[in-house]
């Protein structure tokens, strides 16, 4: 009896287990791209007002009629947080309905500290710039502290007619920033205030591998090692040299980590496409492989297709793509595990090549557009899954819309879950994984519950920031015009193919049918670059999607995102301004390899530009450092100064430190004391059931 509690309690606090905080609005929508900025709450990027709701806020906090301007400032910051893409999370609509956000508090942490404490102590700035000032009509006049959605109708008017100190009044309002859920800072106060930044000088690499590889993933251990994918079939597993050392990436070709190369259909397009270690593979040695197989060759292979009856495709009726039948090659997600090959899975170093479920399987109508990358959300460890919309000239059977269709769409499951095949059967799945409860099916039920978001071409690189997960980044390759970086979110519509990028887009055959512009709402790219900026010899243009920079090596390089175009032809830096704000700057920067590089680069032939190749990927290693991964070779950003760069952060002048904890987007910070109290309660009550 015992023991069956024991395993309630465990599975009880696996269900209270924190979520990442994501854009999401109070009705349980996503955040939608304005066709023209804010003009009281001054939001230009995605937000969760309309213009008629700016208004709405603008006639509230005039009919406020407060004097002192700087109060004023802020009760029009907490006001305009209603329109903050993070809505949802800052008034708790899950828990209850708020007049206010929860105000950083950081009294409510002991755990506070100096660096920490000015942006997250926004509640005694309220107190203590307004609990004399007037105020008409205040939201924070409401019962039940701040609980109702109705104010209190009152004729008192300042914070001291209600609240007798500092203490009660965060009490009511404050929250902590701690862990992964979110609270008001304040920061839509200085939301225009702030000058783009500059670009930095230049990108200095070394060149550290002569292999060719698609994908990397540091290990899990937290160690100075890393895996390396080949997209022919390969897993191997590296030691990574120091910065400033002078070595070289410590890998036996010969000796891979794993080898599915005789499952693996590889071609231009098709392949290994992705790899991801489970959270917990140092104590489970699970680990996920993304890849094409061809049921023609594999007896295995064969799945259902994704053209099909539920999305009005006949694949008897698609014609052959270079040779190949529709849905003859198929799109997998495969479980290995390194358990019976080490006696602890960390020490592993090799493999089982027998997989050990088949998680997903999909047939392919068309030979290109499969996306293909999989990785681990880091708070709350669902695999995530990124689906081009199949291929085909402008998505002609229009699935990147469809919703029921996972074409065209990123892909969240649980593969911790695993159903019955009965269970497989009644729900339609594709595999073995579960639905996660808060997929946004459950809000919008024409989705299948797979889908996270929608209305992507081919998003080629994926990547969660390290210091702010809330940020999942996507980079998506265009059709003719436009390559785009977008911020993921829950239930996003990415507008293909309806729009590209930003510009309307219009189908050269539509046998699958259109979708209006005026039906979706898109998400508009944060990012991106024209392909008349990138023309070269090839003639064309592919985006590849990277990390933000979150490494010390290069100081000037510090929370910019990094993304490249396929064919070498160009890297870009982009630099959210304000932060948090989903504005970006972004500028096309020099890069150049270092002189004392352990292996010399090969240059564009009449200049100093190093030759990459083809840019594949880009790879962060456990110490945040980042890497090109290209068809010359493995290539690390190391210090500027290395290649005459000029930064005038680095050799000590300027120090960057990671926020502990971690900042967050738009006047948000982080706060989950109710899961830490929630945990105590049970472990308590698991005590009191055994003793």
């Amino acid at each position: 009896m015992r023991g069956i509690l024991f395993i309630l309690l465990l599975n009880s606090l696996q269900l209270l287990r924190p979520a990442a905080p994501f854009p999401l609005c109070t009705n349980s929508r996503p955040p939608f791209a304005q066709n023209s900025p804010l003009e009281f709450c001054t939001y230009s990027g995605p937000s969760c007002c309309t213009s008629a709701d700016d208004s709405r806020l603008h006639k509230q906090f005039q009919a406020m009629n407060i004097s002192d301007s700087v109060c004023a400032a802020i009760f029009k910051s907490i006001l305009c947080a209603e329109c903050n893409k993070f809505s949802a999370e800052l008034y708790k609509i899950s828990s209850f309905p708020r007049q206010v956000p929860i105000l950083c508090n950081s009294s409510s942490s002991g755990t506070s500290n100096k660096t920490s404490q000015d942006a997250s102590n926004f509640c005694s700035e309220v107190w203590n710039s307004c609990q004399n000032v007037s105020v008409m009509n205040s939201p924070f006049a409401a019962s039940l502290k701040g609980r109702n959605p109705s104010p209190l109708v009152s004729n008192f008017t300042k914070l001291r007619d209600f609240w007798k100190s500092e203490t009660d009044f965060c009490h009511a309002f404050g929250g902590a920033s701690v862990d992964e859920s979110l609270c008001f800072d304040g920061g839509s106060i200085i939301l225009n205030s702030t000058e783009p930044p500059s670009p930095p000088s230049g990108l200095c690499l070394e060149r550290i591998a002569n292999g060719s590889y698609l994908d990397m993933a540091a290990h899990p251990d937290g160690s100075n090692r890393a895996f390396f994918a080949s997209q022919q079939g390969k897993i191997w597993l590296a030691t990574i040299p120091k910065v400033d050392s002078g070595g070289l990436l410590e890998l036996d070709e010969a000796s891979p980590f794993l080898d599915i190369s005789d499952q693996v259909y590889f071609n231009s397009e098709l392949g290994m496409m992705g790899i991801a270690f489970h959270p917990k593979f140092s104590q489970n040695g699970r680990l996920f492989v993304s890849f094409n197989c061809d049921k023609q060759q594999s007896p295995g292979c064969g799945g259902r297709c994704a053209c099909n009856s539920d999305v009005n495709c006949d694949p008897s009726k698609l014609p052959p793509d270079s040779g190949a039948q529709p849905c003859q090659y198929q799109a997998v997600i495969a479980e290995f595990t390194v358990n019976g090959t080490s006696s602890q899975p960390s020490q592993a170093k090799i493999a089982n090549a027998k997989e050990v479920r088949r998680i997903f399987t999909m047939g392919l109508p068309f030979l290109s557009h499969h996306g293909g990358q999989i990785l681990f959300g880091p708070t709350d460890g669902y695999l995530y899954f990124s689906m081009g919309d199949g291929g085909g000239l402008g998505d002609p059977y229009n699935f990147a819309q469809n919703k029921n269709t996972l074409l065209g769409k990123i892909i969240r499951l649980d593969i911790d879950t695993i159903p019955s095949a009965t269970e497989v059967m009644k729900l339609g799945l594709w595999g073995n994984y579960s639905i996660p409860k808060d997929n946004p099916y459950a809000e919008d039920k024409e989705l299948q519950p797979e889908i996270w978001a929608l209305g992507l071409r081919n998003p080629w690189r994926c990547s969660f920031d390290s210091s702010r997960p809330s940020y999942f980044m996507c980079a998506d390759v265009g059709q003719d015009r436009y390559e785009e970086v977008n911020i993921i979110t829950k239930g996003g519509n990415y507008g293909w193919r309806v729009y590209e990028g930003q510009y309307p887009y219009t189908p050269p055959k539509s046998p699958g049918g259109n979708t209006s512009a005026n039906s979706i709402n898109p998400l508009f790219p944060v990012m991106g670059y024209n392909h008349s900026e990138v023309h070269n010899n090839e003639g064309s243009a592919s985006i590849t999607g990277g990390y933000f920079y979150r490494s010390t090596t290069d100081p000037c390089m510090y929370g910019r995102y990094l993304y490249a175009d396929l064919y070498a032809g160009g890297i870009w830096a982009g630099t959210e301004n304000p932060r948090g704000s989903g504005v970006f700057n972004t500028s096309e920067i020099p890069f150049s390899c270092s002189r004392d590089s352990p292996i010399n680069c090969t240059l564009v032939p009449g200049s100093s530009v190093p030759a990459l190749g083809y840019i594949f990927s880009f790879g962060e290693d456990n110490n945040k450092d980042m890497y090109i991964l290209a068809s010359s070779g493995v290539y690390r950003v190391v210090p500027p100064s290395r290649c005459k760069y000029i930064c005038s952060k680095e050799n000590g002048t300027s120090t960057i430190v990671s926020p502990s904890p971690p900042s967050s987007p738009s006047g948000v910070t982080l706060s989950a004391v109710l899961y830490n109290n929630l945990v105590l309660l049970l472990l308590t009550l698991y005590f009191l059931l055994v003793c």
